[in-house]
């Protein structure tokens, strides 16, 4: 069990909506609507029956598929993928012959991840803009207040309220801009057959590909089994969403620590021992949850490491990685936002400004 959905520290740790796209149920989906559109596109591409095709891929579904069985096979196997066919060939009968032939597990898990990433980067693109309007709200009730700007931890020279909410807020349009140019190296189909070649696709991998991925809302591609390099450079973008949240939520701390007190929160968290204190837990939570990605993009760099045509160890290792980042991002994007929210105030008033 992960803080992410520890009964719990879930509260402090969870994100709902980004724990429903890398939930189990959401990636079995989406592995089933692989093998649908992959018996559709056989059929399109001459190198199945069309009517046994199109069975095949009502079969699979409909298919109830038996969870249990899952575990077992991925303990056997290292990977549920196996197990999963053979319960859409049971279900598809006769028509089995058009269920996952010339395709491999890869094609499945890795589609299945496109996917995920794909819908990840639309919620991730969706929070920075709910953050940017709200550091923008910040801005427009404080800016004209004065700080003490300062350097090295020491007082240095007076600044606005405006000039540090803009070192907060800048890098959310960078990151906007990163996730347009990185979509295309992470939402693209794998499909690649047994080692790579789609040799079983008699000629007809691209056009197979083209389909499948126009059923799947992803962009074909040449295989990219043992090329990994767009996956890490996506958990490298969340990692540098999460740190910069995890300067603002540095910032804040350091502000609600001062004396005066340069920041007032309606929301903060309580002590045990002494009643009289409230604890930015919010602005803590940036800056554990930029730690904390920044200690994963290292796993995901030696996952870049995938030995000749396929690794298990590898891969297996981007699995137990990239959705906890996922959700780490996403709950830092969320707890930013919802800590602007809770400023009550910024700087002195105006009278009292330095």
């Amino acid at each position: 069990m992960s803080v992410f959905d520890h009964p719990w520290l879930s509260g402090l740790f969870g994100d709902a909506e980004m724990a429903a796209i890398w939930s189990a149920e959401a990636d079995l989906a989406r592995m089933i609507a692989f093998e649908a559109a992959y018996s559709r596109a056989l059929s399109a591409t001459g190198l199945a029956d069309a009517a046994m095709a199109e069975r095949a891929a009502r079969a699979i579904e409909a298919a109830r598929i038996d969870m249990n069985a899952l575990h077992g096979g991925t303990t056997r196997d290292g990977l549920p993928v196996p197990a999963l066919v053979a319960q859409l060939k049971r279900a598809a009968g006769e028509d089995a012959g058009a269920v996952h032939r010339g395709a491999t597990s890869q094609d499945v898990i890795d589609s299945a991840l496109a996917c995920a990433l794909r819908d990840t980067g639309e919620l991730l693109r969706d929070r920075i803009g709910i953050l940017r309007t709200a550091l923008e709200a910040l801005r427009v009730r404080f800016g004209d207040r004065a700080l003490m700007g300062r350097t090295r931890m020491q007082s240095a020279l007076p600044i606005s309220v405006a000039d540090r909410i803009e070192t907060w807020a800048r890098p959310l349009d960078d990151h906007l801009d990163r996730l347009e140019r990185i979509a295309p190296q992470v939402t693209r189909l794998q499909l690649g057959g047994p080692v790579g070649t789609r040799a079983d696709l008699s000629g007809q991998g691209a056009a197979v590909a083209e389909r499948v991925a126009a059923a799947l809302g992803l962009a074909p591609a040449p295989q990219w089994h043992a090329r990994r390099d767009g996956v890490a450079e996506f958990a490298g973008l969340m990692s540098l969403i999460s740190g910069g949240l995890g300067k603002m939520g540095q910032d804040l701390c350091l502000m609600a620590q001062q004396t005066p007190r340069e920041v007032t929160l309606s929301v903060a968290g309580g002590s045990s021992a002494m009643a009289h204190k409230q604890n930015p837990v919010a602005a803590e939570l940036l800056v554990t949850l930029a730690r904390y990605n920044a200690t994963q993009l290292s796993a995901m760099h030696q996952a870049l490491v995938h030995e000749q045509e396929r690794s298990g160890a590898a891969w297996q290792l981007e699995w137990m990685v990239l959705p906890q980042m996922a959700q780490a991002t996403g709950r830092a994007l969320a707890a930013a936002a919802a800590l602007c929210d809770a400023v009550e105030q910024i700087g002195p008033s105006s009278e009292n400004a330095l």
